[in-house]
């Protein structure tokens, strides 16, 4: 492994990291997790936990309101903590005052709050600021404040005396959390400088002694990496505000507001008080006298004493292990420009950079990265399916905009009509629209912190390089991602003559049918001798029902818990029987004049749909003991009606129901033609999902010729099957037919656009999209890394991870019959392709 120069703590880093964060390691000690999000949250120290926890167990911390030995103990720590951090910080009580919070977007609106902005003001933040510094326009909204986001050049300039009316603040960051760029801390000297503290012939500019601008800094980023030295400073800003576990890892929920001393006397009154903060007040009367020391004045109830007092220990371990901030600045300085010269080294064999940087040129960056990765052709590939590779790969990085709409739209060119627009599409931050008419609307970001090595930044190169170099986002007209899977796409070209019907010689059998009838949970394979009917929703009972987590409108999935792979179904004699492992079965009704229904709300794929929960609190009681969650059954009741000669359900049940047995009454109406969100049941995409055996043994093949080493040991003897990829049909070849025969080509099935079982008539409507789930073993439901690893270097459509096609029906009204058999699939059938 390379090192970064010298600056990495006089040789002692890899001692440091494999003693005080054995979490980044296995049992063997092989690094297990690459982390690269300090910029979220530094990892802590492992003797700052343990001296935490003795302490712990060795005193009593107390409410520090109170007055016995163990609050007396409590307050002290406090205010210990409280001098050591002034210190940390580079400054003393004399000059600043520190002031605990919640964290630092509560320190930042604390300092809103305090500002004395006035109507002729201004409210000045800077493009770089995060969201908790933008949202304070609202509280200068109600003041009556102008709002005026602006550049930092700009600021020079609109503070000079000549273009200020009122009381205005000026909120910037001293780092951008989103690109890393720095910005100096001279902005209050300036200000001091340019309005002289002394009133003139017509008294003060602010009527109180203090220069009419503010300033307050967001040093939550800065500080994390480097040191403040507040005291070396000519004038110190206003406010600073600053988060404890970005610099220590932990305690989470404490940030810090520093308040310059001499600004104190012109703060604006507190509107609100809490316990502690007072030392006299009156029930009935509006009167009360605020506590004389400002850090008891501001810090509303019971502080985080436990956390605050834990700090001790947080300081003591920094300074051990890193020596001081000066130090922990020059190693994230070293390791940052070395990830440049390796992330910028980066090609495809034409020549083509890999990675796109944001930021680092011409100014000062601290330690973050941001990026986005673009294929063999200049064309940007999607940070989201990055990421969920990297998650696999044990990578922690962050994807989005980073809370930074100023930085997102400096360095991604976004407009604010083009956000607009974007939201009334129905994009949200957050979601996986990733790239949107070849353009990125976010990033990747990787952050360096105290403890970060080298050996992050080659492995994180290292799989880039294994993953996206020589990638290609599209290729021409075969729907399939990468020069791998387009060659064996191509090779079914060569099974036939020219001229020659590519359906020649080709015969396809129903191989397995799986029904889901809870979304997520394990599937139901329908018995061989068992013909499995086809309504206009897709496969009976398939997803009919979903599990919901109390007071959550999104239903529960796999990916997020796995133990839902545990849940297996059986269904049998208008019964759905659940067995998992160390529990009763349970037995539920599908009939829906046994089950009693409470209207609720749900969202599939960003749909409102309106839902029925299960009222039993058997059922609840069994799911939330196998999930570990509190939840409960909900189900679109239309699906669970039985079918009445050839007219099916309206598209929506009624608003509301006297009793269950009402949805019996509903007057049938024709299917419509269309497949809409209704028709789907609680299906992400579509009605029906098809794989094919072939396609689903050559990904195997694939994990066994280039298995991973480090899931050798999950993976070994474990053969992928189609049924990983959670199909409702798999289909494979029938080599031994009438006339002659040929196999189905892996990845052949992305050419279909239409499958035809008996007298019913599938359109494809395109690839299925997989995530992490079908990286979750079926059987143990352990998470692992394959198939998903291995479909995300080598089957993308448009940067998307894809397996398997998407089948909706084609006219629902037109494509069932009287006849019941006719509209049923049964394993062994033959069916019909349209290419």
């Amino acid at each position: 492994m390379k090192e970064a120069n010298d600056y990495n703590y006089g040789g002692r880093l890899e001692a440091i990291r494999h003693k005080e964060y054995p979490q980044l390691y296995n049992a063997s000690f092989q690094l297990k997790t690459v982390f690269l999000d300090h910029a979220g949250s530094t990892l802590y120290a492992a003797s700052h936990i343990r001296a935490q926890a003795e302490e712990m167990l060795a005193t009593i911390p107390a409410n520090p309101h109170s007055n016995h030995p163990g609050s007396q103990w409590t307050r002290d720590k406090i205010e210990q903590v409280r001098d050591r951090l002034l210190g940390f910080f580079g400054t003393t009580s004399r000059d600043y005052a520190l002031v605990f919070t919640a964290n630092a977007t509560a320190a930042i609106r604390l300092a809103g709050e305090l500002t004395p902005m006035s109507k002729e003001g201004t409210f000045c933040y800077t493009s770089a600021a995060h969201t908790s510094v933008v949202g304070l326009r609202g509280i200068a909204a109600e003041l009556g404040a102008i709002i005026r986001p602006v550049e930092f050049d700009d600021l020079d300039d609109i503070i000079r005396p000549e273009h200020t009316n009122g009381v205005g603040l000026v909120a910037y960051p001293t780092q951008c959390n989103f690109s890393g760029e720095r910005f100096p801390w001279d902005v209050a000297d300036k200000v001091a400088r340019r309005f002289p503290a002394h009133a003139d012939a017509n008294g003060s500019r602010d009527g109180g002694g203090h220069p009419p601008w503010w300033v307050l800094v967001d040093a939550a980023a800065y500080a994390s990496s480097s040191p403040l030295n507040l005291g070396a400073l000519r004038t110190g800003p206003d406010f600073v505000a600053v988060s404890m576990y970005k610099i220590f890892g932990a305690p989470t929920g404490v940030g810090a507001l520093l308040v310059r001393r001499s600004s104190i006397p012109f703060l604006r009154p507190k509107r609100f008080f809490g316990g502690g903060t007072v030392h006299m007040l009156s029930f009935d009367h509006m009167w009360q006298e605020f506590r004389a020391e400002i850090e008891a004045r501001l810090e509303d109830g019971t502080v985080n004493f436990q956390a605050i007092a834990s700090l001790h220990h947080a300081i003591d371990a920094h300074a051990r292990n890193f020596g001081s901030m000066a130090l922990v600045r020059q190693h994230t300085a070293s390791i940052t420009q070395y990830a440049l010269s390796v992330l910028n080294g980066l090609c495809h064999d034409n020549g083509r950079s890999l990675c796109t940087v944001y930021g680092h040129c011409n100014a000062e960056f601290g330690p973050t990265v941001a990026l986005n990765l673009r294929d063999v052709n200049g064309s940007f590939i999607g940070y989201i399916e990055v990421e969920r590779l990297a998650v696999m790969a044990g990578i922690a990085m962050r994807t989005g905009r980073f809370c930074n709409p100023g930085a997102a739209r400096r360095w991604l060119d976004l407009t604010t009509p083009d956000l607009i627009r974007y939201a009334s599409l129905g994009y949200a931050c957050g979601d996986d629209n990733d790239v949107i008419a070849g353009k990125p609307v976010g990033a990747m970001r990787i952050s360096f912190g105290a403890m970060t090595s080298c050996e992050d930044v080659d492995k994180f190169a290292a799989f880039l390089v294994r993953n996206f170099c020589n990638y290609t986002c599209t290729q021409e007209s075969v729907k399939v991602g990468t020069i791998k899977l387009a060659s064996a796409v191509t090779s079914i070209d060569k099974c036939t003559s020219p001229g020659r019907s590519l359906s020649a010689g080709l015969q396809v059998k129903v191989d397995q049918v799986v029904v889901y009838p809870i979304k997520s949970c394990h599937g139901w394979p329908v018995p061989r001798d068992t013909p499995w009917e086809i309504t206009p929703s897709g496969l009976k009972y398939d997803r009919s029902f979903v599990i919901m987590r109390e007071n959550s409108s999104v239903p529960m999935q796999q990916k997020r818990y796995p133990r839902m792979a545990l849940i297996r179904p059986h269904l049998a004699d208008k019964q759905l029987i659940l067995d998992a492992p160390d529990h009763e079965s349970l037995v539920i009704s599908l009939d829906l004049a046994t089950l009693c229904l409470e209207t609720t709300q749900s969202m599939v794929c960003g749909s409102h749909m309106q839902t029925y929960r299960v009222l039993s609190n058997e059922i609840s009681n069994w799911l939330t003991s196998v999930l570990a969650v509190e939840c409960y059954l909900a189900c679109d009741p239309r699906l669970l009606l039985p079918l009445a000669n050839d007219e099916y359900l309206p598209p929506s049940p009624p608003s509301s129901l006297a009793d269950s047995a009402a949805l019996a009454k509903l007057s049938p109406s024709p299917m419509p033609r269309t497949t809409k969100r209704s028709e789907m049941s609680f299906a992400n995409e579509s009605q029906i999902l098809l794989v094919t055996h072939e396609s689903a043994q050559r990904v195997s093949d694939w994990i066994a010729e280039e298995q991973d080493i480090d899931d050798a040991a999950a993976v070994i003897g474990k053969s992928f099957g189609p049924l990983q990829y959670r199909p409702n049909i798999v289909v494979k070849s029938v080599l031994h037919g009438i006339g002659p025969t040929r196999e189905i080509q892996p990845f052949e099935e992305f050419k279909w656009t239409g499958v035809t079982i008996g007298d019913i008539r599938l359109q494809v409507s395109g690839p299925c999209r997989r995530c992490q789930m079908i990286a979750i073993d079926q059987e143990s439901a352990k998470s692992l890394k394959e198939p998903y690893s291995t479909l995300a270097r080598k089957m993308r459509v448009d940067g998307k991870v894809v397996f398997g096609i998407y089948l909706d029906i084609i006219d629902g009204a037109n494509s069932f019959t009287r006849a019941a058999l006719a509209n049923t699939i049964q394993l062994g059938m033959l069916i019909d392709i349209s290419l």
